[in-house]
């Protein structure tokens, strides 16, 4: 019997792909959702709140800890206990393309996805970007897949076709504990591969190259570019080109150029969206990670006005340092930005920004930027969770975009000049 351990996305998910094969299993939640159970029940499948049973393999949801005291009783009790990946690897035939990095993974997902479509084949992208792996690994002809460190974690099979890996950085420390153990708990993608499948990899990260020329695979070396986008785009391409050769099918180039055309924006990812006069606002709410947040300080327009801030999740703060020559100010915001600048060190000038509501903090700190600069760029890039002032990072970016143009901004894209 399998026991499916949290709803949500990615455990409803499940429920319904293992449904579609006629699969027993039961369901468990620590903080059920009336909604979710509802439909959990619906699907057909039984709860196990008191977790009463005996399991031989547990499928557990992302958010769940590997180390909840719950998950190491059904370990003692005999279980296995496996993710998303796992599951979707071991049961579905379909090809999968595995893509992660502790920046870039969810644009190189979608421009990965969207490139492959243009070349005639059926991908759709799952996985940590919506929706989950195990809701279109049936539907398509190649899964492309982004993969956090909470989902590698618990993948022991798992062998993806092409895997890419786009960075090792600093994130997730008070989840994995140590950054050995979530580089670790990363470079679980390249585990499994063998001389039949293809590593696209960042040929400039010393870590993820030294990983790469330790693997048997077939290897597609990438040089990132100063601007995100192009740098995950680089990594797109190759990751196509790979997957082709191992189809053993030519590149359509006249159909690359048109995918090129049509490529995907997603929201909130260094998107420059406005502008006042010289200066440019710069929306990169999803930058929590200090390679996204490095990117960013070197592509946005000098001078620049830096939103920092949110809640800390032990972002490695030494190789934004050299970047500080192009930042005019520093506003500091949420629970940590204080204490995040001041770790910065000397040489720029901080404004502490001490409002507590979200919406009001970033009107006052657009207000701060556009009375200290007269050309330039305003950028959001916080290298913090949201949750201390916001719902999500959405909500995060849509309360910048406000403050934005109630204080004047118009909408603008560098397209648009």
């Amino acid at each position: 019997m399998i026991l499916v351990y949290g709803l949500g996305r990615s455990g409803l998910g499940v429920l319904r792909f293992l449904k579609r094969r006629g699969i027993a299993a039961r369901f468990h939640d620590d903080r059920p959702r009336e909604e979710e159970v509802r439909e959990a029940l619906a699907l057909g499948f039984t709860p196990d709140f008191a977790l009463e049973g005996r399991y031989a393999q547990v499928v557990a949801a992302p958010g769940v800890p590997l180390d909840h005291p719950n998950l190491q009783r059904l370990r003692e009790e005999g279980a296995e206990v496996v993710g998303e990946a796992e599951l979707a690897y071991r049961l579905s035939p379909t090809p999968i393309l595995g893509i992660t990095g502790t920046a870039g993974k969810t644009s190189t997902t979608l421009f990965t996805a969207h490139l492959l479509r243009g070349q005639g084949l059926k991908a759709l992208e799952g996985g940590n970007v919506d929706p989950p792996l195990v809701s279109v690994v049936d539907e398509a002809e190649v899964a492309v897949t982004e993969l956090s460190s909470f989902q590698l974690e618990r993948v022991s099979t798992f062998r993806p076709r092409v895997a890419v890996l786009l960075n090792l950085g600093v994130d997730h420390l008070d989840r994995h504990g140590s950054l050995e153990a979530y580089h670790a708990a990363k470079l679980n993608l390249l585990k499994n591969l063998t001389a039949e499948d293809a590593l696209v990899y960042n040929a400039q990260d010393a870590k993820v190259r030294q990983a790469a020329e330790g693997s048997p695979a077939r290897l597609y070396p990438f040089q990132p570019a100063e601007d995100p986008r192009e740098s995950n785009l680089r990594a797109a391409l190759a990751a196509t080109r790979a997957y082709l050769d191992l189809l053993g099918r030519p590149l359509d180039e006249g159909a690359l150029e048109e995918s090129l055309r049509t490529l995907p924006r997603p929201p909130h990812r260094f998107q420059t969206f406005a502008r006042k006069g010289k200066v440019v606002f710069i929306d990169d709410s999803i930058a929590t990670r200090t390679p996204a947040v490095a990117a960013a300080l070197r592509a946005a327009p000098a001078p620049i006005a830096w939103i920092l801030g949110g809640e800390d999740k032990g972002a490695d703060l030494a190789p934004l340092r050299p970047l500080l020559s192009r930042v005019r100010v520093v506003l500091a915001v949420g629970r940590d930005g204080p204490r995040m600048a001041e770790a910065l060190g000397g040489g720029v000038e901080v404004v502490v920004i001490r409002e507590k509501d979200g919406h009001q903090a970033m009107r006052q700190a657009v207000a701060e930027a556009l009375a200290r600069l007269a050309e330039g760029s305003v950028l959001l890039a916080p290298l913090a969770a949201s949750f201390d002032q916001f719902k999500d990072y959405k909500d995060r970016a849509q309360a910048f975009r406000e403050a934005v143009f109630a204080l004047g901004g118009e909408p603008w894209t560098p397209s648009s000049s």
